[in-house]
C-alpha cells in the first residue's frame, strides 16, 4: 500500500513527486522514464522563471536529472483502470497497485476514442493485452496500435487469437504474421448488443469481431476512473486540485488551459500539499 500513486510523468507529476518525497511519503509514479515527450519536442521555452531561453530537450534532461537526484523511480506501466472500493486500486498492465490517494497528471489525451468505445469497455473493448488477451484464445479480434512500442503486444495477441484485424495509427508498422490482417481504413466505431460484436471502418466496412484492443499511450480520464467529473477533455478540479472523487487530485494540462510548464509545475505542488492534508486527516 502506497501513500500516493501519481499517474503521468510530465512536469506536474515531477513537481508533486519531489514534494511528496521530501515529506517522507511513499509513492508509486507511473510514466515513461523519458519523462515528457511534449516538453522534449518543444523548440524553445522562454517563460519558465530562472532558466532563460532553453530548448525542450535540455529542460526535459534537467527534469530527468532532478528526478534521479531525488531518487525518484518511474514505473513504466500503463494504468488502464482505477477503482476505489475503500482505498484506490490501480490496474497497470497485469498488476494491481494500492494507494491511499491518487494524483492524475495525464496531460490532454490527444487521441479521441472511437464511437461506442467507452460504452463497451469491459464488454469486448480492452486497453490491456496482457490482462485480457487470454480470454480471446482462438477468437477473432480487432486491434488499434497507436505506436511502435506496442507492436510486441500485437504479436502476443496474435498468439492468442485465431485472426487479428490490425490498424496501425503510424507508418512502417513491422508486425507481419500470417493471422494478422491489416486494415487500410481507420476504425471509427464499436458496435454490438450486450457485448460488442463488430468494428466499423471509416470507409463504411463493418468487420465482425469478438473484441477490440486499443493500444494507446494513455486512457481518457472518464474511462480511467468511472464517475470522475470532466468537462470536454479536461478533469474538473477545485482550487486545491481536488476532483469530485475524494482522495483523487489532478494537475497539469489535464485540468485545462493554459498548457504551460510553469502552470503544470505549480499545480503539481498545490496538489502535493492538498494530498498531504488529505493523508493527515486519514
Amino acid at each position: 500500500m502506497f501513500d500516493v500513486a501519481i499517474v503521468g510523468g510530465g512536469p506536474a507529476g515531477l513537481s508533486a513527486a519531489i514534494t511528496l518525497k521530501m515529506r517522507g511519503k511513499s509513492l508509486i509514479w507511473f510514466g515513461s522514464p523519458a519523462m515528457s515527450p511534449k516538453v522534449e519536442k518543444s523548440h524553445r521555452i522562454g517563460n519558465y522563471p530562472g532558466l532563460g531561453v532553453i530548448s525542450g530537450e535540455e529542460m526535459n534532461a534537467r527534469f530527468r536529472a532532478h528526478a534521479q537526484e531525488m531518487e525518484l523511480e518511474m514505473t513504466d506501466k500503463l494504468v488502464t483502470m482505477i477503482s476505489r472500493p475503500k482505498d484506490f486500486m490501480l490496474l497497470a498492465d497485469n498488476e494491481v497497485f494500492e494507494a491511499r490517494a491518487v494524483l492524475l497528471c495525464t496531460g490532454v489525451i490527444s487521441t479521441k476514442g472511437f464511437a461506442g468505445e467507452e460504452e463497451y469497455l469491459g464488454r469486448g473493448v480492452s486497453y490491456c493485452a496482457t490482462c485480457d488477451g487470454f480470454f480471446y484464445k482462438g477468437k477473432t479480434i480487432a486491434v488499434f496500435c497507436g505506436a511502435k512500442r506496442y507492436e510486441d503486444e500485437v504479436e502476443y495477441l496474435a498468439q492468442m487469437a485465431e485472426t487479428v484485424y490490425l490498424y496501425a495509427g503510424y507508418p512502417d508498422c513491422a508486425v507481419a504474421l500470417d493471422n494478422v490482417k491489416r486494415l487500410e481504413s481507420p476504425i471509427v466505431q464499436v458496435k454490438g448488443g450486450l457485448k460488442m460484436n463488430a468494428v466499423v471502418l471509416k470507409d463504411g466496412t463493418e468487420v465482425p469481431v469478438d473484441g477490440l484492443f486499443c493500444l494507446r499511450g494513455a486512457v481518457a480520464p472518464t474511462s480511467l476512473m468511472p464517475g470522475l467529473e470532466t468537462e470536454g477533455a479536461h478533469i474538473v478540479t477545485k482550487r486545491d486540485c481536488s476532483t469530485n472523487v475524494e482522495g483523487c487530485f489532478a494537475a497539469g494540462d489535464c485540468t485545462g488551459a493554459p498548457y504551460q510548464i510553469a502552470k503544470a509545475v505549480g499545480e503539481g505542488n498545490i496538489a502535493a500539499h492538498s494530498i498531504l492534508e488529505f493523508l493527515s486527516k486519514k
